[in-house]
Parts: structure tokens; sequence; C-alpha cells
């Protein structure tokens, strides 16, 4: 028994339903036609009709034009919200009588038609990718219309239930995994860019490199997320370091450093179901039983907000002073010069321990990710990202944050708790350079 034995087996089950749906009615063309098709899957008990149906009706919604989509999302917010009178009774019977059974017909009454229809579609072969694929569609829809993120919940839902944890599986990528994979490796790197076949070979076929990723069932050739691993001797303060090594048949000593380099997530229309905290601590117990002698476990990431918060912080009137002068020796094109050094770190580390959106949490979205997992700021790296990217985003700067295995779970309570960042004296002492600023 495999998937794809599961896979053949509801296929066959989709085509004998379809046989049976051809001989009634057309494909719907339209959103109303789609509407309309969609209440008679929810509704319906067979099979084979309903998962040909759903196929039916996943095919119709990708072949319709844009517009149509749109309008689709429309009905699925209106036409398929919970009834009101409905819920309205269901509540009022739970305030008369808090009973379990009042409690279940509310939690029934209260759940929108769409769920339903949601799972009913994933039943059709290649439904979960379909259904992704939808999200993806709609998540570009929210900024114009945000009264459909009441649908984008109910996907969301679902999608974090049939994603989570228990059924991911963890592979490990290299050389001699299939091209069909490895292409879209180049085409999801999201941190930095693989230039050709022969760059993603010095990333995964040296005995120092590592990368491994979360697969699905359902998208069994698809990757969710991956990261990108080097084996080094102590903990790397530029990119390059990495990404410009010639490639070894054997590393020169033995590693003690393993340093994520570079984490992406694939697929658009899973954002918001969190990946990357098990992948990491996953990959470290990989490695740890792999490699004994490994010491420390380690990032090498990009601080892709922290241009954008030197250019704003101009009506600072603490602050604004030290960031214009800064400012006014970096160019956007070229590495920062050597007088920017202790300037940049010292704003950089106000930047990771002191500002906030509007949340209350660091207003890097890296950050956020590493510290959220227990890991600590541990190094600022001045210089560490050369590239057009790096200098556009943040300057140059790199950051490392360190994975402690004995002080995660302490670090992560302490964020979640109490937003508290977790950071070396190193950066905090970095830290106080602007707090005399300030004075």
């Amino acid at each position: 028994m495999n998937i794809s034995f599961f896979q053949e087996l509801l296929q066959s089950i989709s085509e004998r339903g379809r046989q049976l749906l051809e001989s009634r009615e057309p494909a719907p063309g339209n959103a109303q036609a789609l509407a309309q098709a969609c209440r008679k899957l929810i509704s319906g008990h067979g099979e084979a009709s309903g998962v040909a149906l759903a196929r039916q009706v996943l095919c119709a919604y990708r072949d319709c034009p844009e517009e149509q989509q749109k309008a689709f999302f429309d009905t699925l917010l209106k036409d398929f919200a919970p009834p009101h009178d409905a819920l309205a009774e269901a509540c009022q019977r739970y305030l008369d009588d808090p009973s379990s059974a009042n409690t279940t017909k509310l939690f029934e009454a209260s759940e929108p038609p769409r769920q339903e229809l949601f799972r009913r579609l994933n039943q059709a072969p290649g439904g979960t990718a379909e259904l992704i694929a939808m999200r993806r569609r709609l998540l570009g829809e929210l900024k114009a219309k945000p009264e459909l993120a009441a649908v984008d919940h109910d996907l969301q839902h679902l999608l974090a239930s049939w994603f989570n944890r228990g059924f991911l599986v963890l592979r490990r990528i290299d050389w001699s995994t299939p091209a069909s994979i490895l292409e879209k490796i180049i085409k999801y790197e999201a941190v930095h860019a693989i230039k050709d076949w022969d760059d993603l070979r010095s990333r995964l076929q040296p005995a120092d490199r590592r990368c491994f990723a979360f697969f699905h069932p359902a998208l069994a050739e698809e990757p969710l997320i991956f990261v990108e691993v080097a084996l080094t001797r102590a903990m790397p303060g530029a990119i390059a370091d990495i990404l410009d090594a010639k490639p070894a048949d054997q590393p020169a000593e033995e590693p003690d450093t393993a340093v994520f380099y570079s984490i992406s997530n694939c697929q658009d229309g899973l954002r918001g179901i969190s990946f990357g905290n098990f992948l990491i601590k996953q990959v470290v117990e990989e490695l740890a039983r792999e490699i004994p002698g490994l010491r420390q476990y380690v990032t090498l990431s990009p601080v892709p907000g922290f241009r954008r918060w030197l250019d704003g912080l101009g009506d600072d009137p603490q602050l604004g002073a030290a960031a214009a002068e800064l400012l006014k020796a970096l160019k956007p094109d070229a590495p920062p010069p050597p007088r920017t050094e202790q300037p940049l770190l010292a704003l950089a580390a106000e930047y990771f321990l002191h500002a906030k959106n509007g949340a209350g949490l660091p207003l890097d979205p890296v950050a956020r990710f590493h510290l959220g997992n227990g890991a600590r700021l541990e190094r600022l790296n001045w210089r560490g990202d050369l590239s057009a990217s790096g200098l556009r985003q943040a300057a140059g700067l790199m950051v490392n944050y360190r994975y402690e295995l004995r002080q995660i779970e302490k670090n992560h309570e302490a964020y979640a708790n109490q937003g508290a960042v977790a950071a070396s004296p190193e950066v905090r002492k970095l830290a106080t350079l602007t707090a005399k600023t300030k004075r």
C-alpha cells in the first residue's frame, strides 16, 4: 500500500463518477453555475458522483476568467456562510441550557457550509493542490476586499489541519534527488538566488553541505519548505564565506557548527501555516545523530527591513541625527565604508531589541520567526551580505541566531509571554551606544 495506490483508486472512482455526470449536465462555466454545482456537491451522498463533481468544480474554477473567480469568492462569502436564523436559535438554546448536547449543536450551526464544501473538494484527485492554488488567489484579493478574510480563515483552518506536523515527511535533498524536485528548489529559493545547476550542485553535493525539505503525501513531488545547511568550523559572519567556498570532497576539518543559511517557504497558498519551527528542530536532531561532533547550531540570516527602518528615522528626535549621518555615508550599490561599522551595528542593536510592530513584537519578520522558535540573537555582522539585495534591504547587515538546545524552551516562553528578546551580551552592549545618543 502506498500513496500512488490511493491516488489511482481515487482517480478510478472519479472517472466512474464523471461518466455518470456527463450525461446529466454540462460543466459550470461561471461563478453562478459554480455556486450551483457547489450546493449540489455538499448536499449529495454518492461517493463516485461526489468525487467526480468535486473534480469538475475545481477544473471549472481553474478555467474561469479572473473576474469570475473573484465573483466566486464573493459567493462563498455570502451564500456559504452560517445560516443566521439557525445560528441564532442554537445560540439561544445554549444560553438557556449550556449542556453538552447544545454545545455540539451550537458548534454545528456555527460552522460555515463552505468548510464542508472545501472538505468535499479536497476529495477530488489533486484536490489539495487545487485548494492551495485557490487560497493563493484568494490571498491576492484580501487587500482590496478585506471582508474575504472570513473565507480565507475557513480555508486556512482546514489546511492547517491537513498539513499538521503528523503528516509531514522530512527528506534530504541531494544531487541524486529527482530533477523535477531539484528544479523546484531552484525556483523556490527565496533568500539567496540559485543562479544555475552548477550553483545548485555546489549547495548540495559537497561533504560540508546539507539540504532538507518537508513534503506532504498529497503533494509528493512538491516541497513545502526547505533549509540549506553548511557545516563549518566556528560561526560565519558573511554569506560569501558559504556561497563562494570551493566545493570539497571532504571537510577540511571536522565541523563543529551547523549553519542554517537559507530557509524558503515554497507554497504561497499555505501562508500563515508554520512549518519552519518543526523543520529546524527535526534537522537539528538529524544532524546531531549523523555528526556527534557538532557543538552549535546557528543561522546566518538576512535583515529584510533594516534599511527601510533606517530611512524612516529622520523624524525621530532621539535617533534621527545618528541615522541621518549614517545614511549619508551609505551608498545603495556599494559596500558600507569602514567608518560606518560602529554606528551601523549600534543602530542595528536598537532595531532588534527595541523596534516593535503594532502588535508589540520585533519589527523584523526573520527575528520574529527565530525568536519565536526559542533562538537567541547571537551576533550582528557588518558587511555580512554585499549582494545587491543585501545592500538594498539591510545595508549589508546579516545576523546570527543561535539555537542552544538547553535554552530553547526558556527563550520561547519568555518571548511568547513577555515579548522578551533573547540576546547575547555582545548585542546588548552595542545597544548601549544608542542609549548614550538618546541621552
